[in-house]
């Protein structure tokens, strides 16, 4: 599968990993272009490109950027594609987003109110990209961890789900979009490492208007 990767951050870059560790072909995309990648280590196996290269690249196409840049994404291009939203909402970096503190919309909401030809799949957001890096764990349970997903296409969730078990996790459905604050920010499942039976009890006790300490989920 070819994957396109819009964002060379940390999480671009450990998804990229795990993919052409488990034979996809990556290439990664920044709004900067590719003259400003050459930080991309040269044995990760990904190719460079811009944005547009990027999404013409991708059978699957990961967005992982601030989330105040959302609106900059290229529409038509990305229309029927499956599009993974890797995208969280930090206020002090996003500024205030009214849809998003006023609980009226989830962050992939927001993405698919503008990407409305594509199929949204909210992944890989609520794992530490150093976690991440590692692909699956095994845990004191004697489990695998277990990452979220979210969407409204369930033939997309499924083609997304296969991916995250190449990569050695776990998955567990948390529903629509509507419902993929559950694994936002500062909600008990976001980035902590939890088994298939643990993040299915955390996103069930999850409050939309209650959050956890901010932080307590980096160690």
């Amino acid at each position: 599968m070819q994957i396109g990767i819009i964002g060379a951050g940390f999480i671009g870059r450990s998804v990229a990993r795990l993919a052409i560790a488990a034979g996809h072909e990556v290439m990664i995309s920044n709004s900067r272009g590719p003259h400003t990648l050459s930080s991309i280590p040269p044995g990760i196996g990904a190719r460079v490109g811009t944005v547009h290269e990027a999404i013409g690249f991708g059978e699957i196409v990961l967005i992982a950027i601030p989330l105040h840049q959302y609106a900059s994404i290229p529409v038509e291009p990305l229309r029927d594609k499956i599009v993974l939203d890797a995208n969280n909402y930090y206020p002090d970096r996003d500024g205030p987003i009214p849809e998003l503190d006023e609980r009226r919309a989830t962050t992939s909401e927001l993405l698919a109110q503008l990407l409305t030809g594509s199929h949204i799949v909210k992944v890989f957001n609520a794992i530490l990209a150093s976690d991440l890096e590692k692909g699956g764990q095994t845990l004191p349970s004697g489990n695998r961890r277990a990452l979220p997903l979210a969407g409204d296409d369930d033939a997309a969730k499924k083609s997304v789900a296969r991916l995250v078990r190449q990569f050695g996790f776990d998955v567990v459905d948390a529903g629509s979009l509507a419902e993929s604050w559950r694994f936002e920010r500062a909600k008990p499942a976001y980035c902590i490492p939890l088994d298939r039976e643990g993040l299915r009890q955390a996103l069930a006790e999850a409050q939309r208007d209650v959050d956890v300490p901010e932080g307590s989920w980096r160690r």
